[in-house]
């Protein structure tokens, strides 16, 4: 019996290392992936570490990210160390109330503490960004080194320093030579456990910073449409940094006890090393290029942009075309950034949707284009994106990224007389139950139900929108449809269901992975959307943000952006080169929309039908997790 239970042991530790380590493993060896894939291994290449070293912003928060977690950590070590020898000198209802105080933050929910501190932050109008996000981690590493050094001190002799002293040492003497070596070993846990909390805080960060200071934690979850593989190679670099790391602590005291106390270094020659090194860490990712003689040397741009949603060079380039310095925040949805710009951050350039941009130029929220923007821009677009009917003239606004909505869909399962005899009502056919994705958003969703219905998607008809209603409840109270947002893109190179509506660029990143995946726009046609650049009414910098408008509608940057984001870039001449033959999305249908079809329709903004169209949405939601 005693035999099984040390079998069952051992499988079990097994299966735990397994569970704990095989992810890492996975994420280490397709760091070397020849390929954009995350789950299909085509051989070994360096190239997303080179793309690494390149992408302006993954460097850029690994600096901070680094930055912020030695800093905190070295002002939180000594803080607490100071205040844990204060307390282990209290009186023992002090060293009680403190103790309980302390532990209050580690069992305190994070979403609790990092909106506890926005809004202290805000009270006293402490500007957001790297002095904010610097002294949220002092805050939250405090009371772990506190904890890890109170047991170190409870075990010493309390008469200790006395002692020290009767023999002739000064009170810092006594302190730095008698007590700090004692209690070292809680120092350095404590230091490390504040240093990785630090390093790997993504909720409290990403309420305390702003102007652009990200760390890596809240660069991966702007990666909103799908994970860049340079991640892969980034997060290697930092195990191999740990893992180094944590041989050198283990490792280093196993040395300093077999060698002669003679010729231990002193503490000060470790100080200097660790500031060397602090330095050398600094250097190496904040060195920038001197650009006094660059036009737009020492201004800022902030640019306020979807996730993910930007080429590798796009920044770094105009950067060193311009002399200027480019800060980007990201936002998840356009309603999220209407609420920021509405309520007065200031940004320089936004890329909203079109029926976003529609609803901003009706509440007098944009500037106009200098006529030179436009008139440069409008020269490289592609006639299908100009001129559409949320802004005709292109007076406010140049697309950035453009496409359609449609099915995506697995040849292995789904014919293709089904889609072209079913069009939209293919979500309703039962022979496709429960192997079918919904995608959650109101605006997409009803679009698919008008147009299966042969109704307008810009209907505001209140018999037509509840028909739409009814068709969408049919379809989640029937099919067993899965509701996703950006998850059905990897779920679908993956093949985990037959159907799912999707954005065409998304369809484009699923066929690129996966050969059995297709692309297929219904003939009651569809939503042709666009995002575009636009100016705000507040913009502190309007002639920079012209500039970056202009350069993005570049050759090369939109090549640069259109390539790596996989959407369909306005400009023509890189449509047709992605697209055409020999290029990197050719074959593939999706890269290229569909234009000129006098049944697909761009969304217009209508506050009321908005409101009726959220609301249904939401009874959609309810019906479907009834229906389970």
């Amino acid at each position: 019996m005693s035999k099984d239970k040390r079998v069952l042991g051992k499988v079990g530790m097994v299966l735990l290392l397994v569970f704990f380590y095989a992810p890492i493993l996975f994420m280490i060896i397709f760091s070397f992936n020849s390929s954009k894939s995350l789950t299909h291994f085509t051989g070994f290449s360096l190239c997303w570490y080179e793309a690494m070293l390149k992408n302006h912003g993954m460097m850029e928060s690994l600096y901070v990210t680094i930055v912020i977690a030695l800093l905190a950590t070295i002002i939180s070590t000594i803080i607490g160390t100071i205040t844990a020898i204060g307390l282990s000198k209290s009186k023992k209802v002090l060293r009680t109330f403190i103790s309980q105080v302390n532990d209050f933050p580690i069992m305190n929910p994070e979403i609790v503490t990092a909106i506890g501190l926005m809004l202290l932050f805000i009270t006293f109008q402490i500007e957001k960004g790297f002095v904010t996000l610097l002294l949220a981690h002092i805050a939250f590493c405090i009371p772990y080194v506190i904890l890890s050094i109170m047991p170190k001190i409870k075990s010493l002799d309390p008469n200790l320093a006395d002692a020290a002293m009767d023999l002739g040492a000064t009170p810092w003497q006594a302190l730095v030579k008698v007590i700090v070596p004692q209690i070292m070993p809680g120092i350095v846990s404590g230091a490390l456990i504040a240093f990785t909390m630090s390093f790997d805080d993504f909720v409290i960060s990403y309420f305390v910073t702003g102007q652009g200071v990200k760390n890596l934690s809240i660069m991966v979850y702007t990666m909103s449409k799908r994970i860049n593989p340079s991640v892969n190679a980034i997060s290697t670099l930092v195990v191999l940094l740990i893992t180094i790391t944590l041989t050198i602590v283990n490792v280093l005291p196993m040395i300093r006890k077999k060698t002669s106390p003679s010729k231990q270094n002193k503490p000060w020659k470790w100080a200097v090393a660790g500031v060397v090194v602090v330095g050398l860490v600094a250097s190496l990712f904040g060195l920038n290029k001197s650009a006094s003689t660059l036009p737009y040397a020492g201004q800022t741009l902030h640019v306020y942009n979807w996730g993910e949603y930007t080429g590798e060079n796009i920044i770094s380039g105009f950067e060193e075309l311009t002399g200027a310095k480019v800060i980007m925040d990201n936002f998840d949805s356009n309603e999220q950034m209407y609420i920021k710009v509405a309520n007065g951050d200031a940004y320089d350039v936004l890329v909203p949707s079109d029926y976003m941009i529609q609803r901003m130029m009706q509440e007098d929220m944009l500037q106009k284009l200098e006529p030179e923007t436009r008139k440069e821009c409008l020269s490289e677009l592609m006639e299908a994106i100009k001129g559409l009917p949320y802004d005709p003239k292109n007076e406010y606004s140049i697309p950035y990224f453009w496409g359609t909505v449609g099915i995506v869909y697995d040849k292995t399962k789904v014919s293709e007389e089904d889609l072209e005899n079913e069009g939209w009502n293919i979500f309703l056919d039962q022979k496709y139950k429960g192997d079918i994705y919904l995608y959650d958003s109101e605006r997409d969703s009803f679009m698919m139900a008008l147009k299966a219905l042969g109704y307008s998607m810009n209907t505001t008809s209140a018999d037509e929108l509840n028909a739409a209603f009814n068709w969408l409840v049919q379809c989640v109270q029937t099919m067993d449809p899965e509701i996703v947002t950006d998850e059905i893109i990897d779920n679908m190179a993956q093949a985990r269901k037959a159907l799912g509506l999707i954005y065409s660029g998304d369809a484009a990143y699923v066929m690129s992975e996966n050969e059995n995946m297709g692309f297929y726009m219904p003939t009651s046609g569809t939503n042709l959307w666009s995002d575009a650049m636009v100016i705000p009414k507040n913009a502190k910098n309007p002639k920079l943000a012209n500039e970056f408008i202009r350069y993005i509608t570049s050759y090369d940057a939109a090549m640069d952006n259109s390539s790596y984001v996989g959407y369909t870039s306005p400009n023509k001449e890189v449509t047709e080169e992605l697209g055409g033959e020999g290029g990197d999305y050719d074959g593939i249908n999706a890269y290229t929309p569909r234009s000129g079809y006098d049944k697909d329709e761009v969304f217009q903004y209508d506050e009321a039908t908005r409101k009726i169209i959220a609301d249904l949405w939401s009874r959609v939601k309810v019906a479907a997790s009834n229906a389970h």
